[in-house]
């Protein structure tokens, strides 16, 4: 089939690779100048499957409230009124629900433990070199934070994850430049996970992509998608329209535009996010590999000379301006564990907004408007689950049953 796949962040290229793989004939249509360059580009590296796990989980809304009015916050709400923005809101609320929580968890790891797997597999196909780094550590400030992880640690004992619980001293020694001023109650360590640098992966994964015949139209933005006189669809930028066979929405922030004028209304919202890229300036204070801040919701990662710090929701701000005290966040973060890896005052930053859904995982799969598919949805977990999201998509496009099992992965779940 002429399929065309909308986007050229991780999801959509990774998309267009296995669809290209399983026989299609694919263009990806991109409206930036290259892949990867909006919400990939601000992409924390992470690609562990618990950095994939929702943050709709028990105790979160009392954990995030009080912290709303800090200088540091790891959350923002706008203080304007938002019906949409409350809306959302309350689903979310109402997916922190325990049940709820560990439905929503065991979707969500489903998929992105797959989407490891499948990554495994490229690597050993591929010779990619996009900094990638192994060892993911989860830090702990408080003895409640670490207590309230334990539900975390069974979870990965029951699906036979490798993990250790360590006390402080233990991860100093898997992190030999931790500062020792920052409170640590203890971490989390999961040694097989891995982080790297994602826009270098998608440049990578795009010329291995052309090499097997996938075309990519740049700095072109689609207006529409129309039915077709056939069974197929008709793609619009601006007054030429391109009939193909079947279309795969994973355009980020820009698909909600492209679906609802198709009667296709799902419950996301934007969520900005943003990031902090320092360059290393002591190698023996720098991190090695990946870590996250539970506290602060802040991940690190180490992308060769280089320090990403990626993290913090804010919801329902409508200015194109970097919010300050977002900013001191994820500074606060560095400066925290590692105040001699780099000159955090000469970094780099990055905001971006991706549309979230209340409960965690991405859209997958068929809509009712047929031969029209969907990849969205995967937040700022994009890199954790977008090669198994994309396997599972070129199956089901073939006609071919997935690996794994897809319920709670499609739209169905909404109704």
């Amino acid at each position: 089939m002429q399929v065309a796949v909308i986007g050229g962040g991780v999801v959509g290229v990774t998309t267009a690779f296995f669809l290209a793989r399983a026989g299609h004939e694919v263009v990806v249509i991109e409206r930036q100048s290259n892949v990867a360059e909006s919400a990939s580009f601000g992409s924390a590296g992470v690609m562990a499957p618990v950095h994939a796990l929702p943050w709709s989980a028990p105790g979160m809304p009392k954990k995030l409230l009080p912290m709303l009015l800090k200088a540091e916050s790891p959350v923002w709400i706008a203080p304007r009124p938002n019906v949409r923005l409350w809306r959302w809101a309350r689903r979310w609320i109402a997916e922190c629900d325990i049940t709820r929580y560990r439905i929503n968890r065991e979707r969500s790891y489903r998929l992105a433990a797959y989407s490891q797997d499948v990554m495994q597999a490229l690597r050993h196909e591929y010779p990619f070199e996009y900094e990638r780094t192994e060892g993911y550590l989860q830090l702990y400030r408080t003895p409640h934070e670490r207590e309230f992880a334990r539900e975390l640690q069974d979870f990965l004992t029951e699906h036979e994850v490798a993990h250790r619980v360590l006390e402080p001293d233990d991860a100093y020694l898997v992190e030999p430049a931790l500062s020792r001023t920052a409170p640590l109650a203890g971490a989390l360590y999961l040694p097989q996970d891995a982080s790297g640098n994602c826009p270098l992966f998608c440049k990578q994964l795009r010329s291995a992509a052309q090499a097997i015949g996938v075309s990519f139209v740049f700095s072109r933005e689609v207006d529409a998608i129309e039915h077709a006189q056939s069974s197929g669809l008709t793609v619009r930028l601006g007054e030429s329209r391109s009939p193909v066979d079947a279309v795969v929405v994973a355009a980020g922030e820009g698909s909600e535009a492209l679906l609802s004028p198709l009667g296709i209304r799902l419950p996301f919202f934007p969520v900005r996010t943003y990031t902090a890229t320092a360059t290393i300036r002591n190698f023996d204070d720098a991190p090695l590999a990946a870590l996250a801040d539970s506290t602060y919701q802040v991940a690190l990662t180490r992308m060769g000379t280089r320090m990403r710090l990626a993290g913090t929701a804010e919801l329902g701000n409508r200015s194109p301006e970097m919010r300050k005290s977002a900013i001191r966040t994820l500074l606060k973060v560095g400066q925290d564990w590692f105040p001699d890896a780099a000159n955090y005052n000469a970094a780099t930053f990055w905001s971006g907004d991706m549309p979230t859904l209340p409960d965690g995982p991405p859209i997958l799969g068929a809509t009712p408007v047929r031969n029209l598919y969907l990849n969205i949805g995967h937040a700022s977990n994009s890199w954790a689950t977008a090669a198994g999201a994309a396997r599972v998509l070129a199956d089901m496009i073939s006609g071919h049953a997935p690996e794994i099992d897809i319920d709670g992965l499609t739209m169905s779940r909404f109704g």
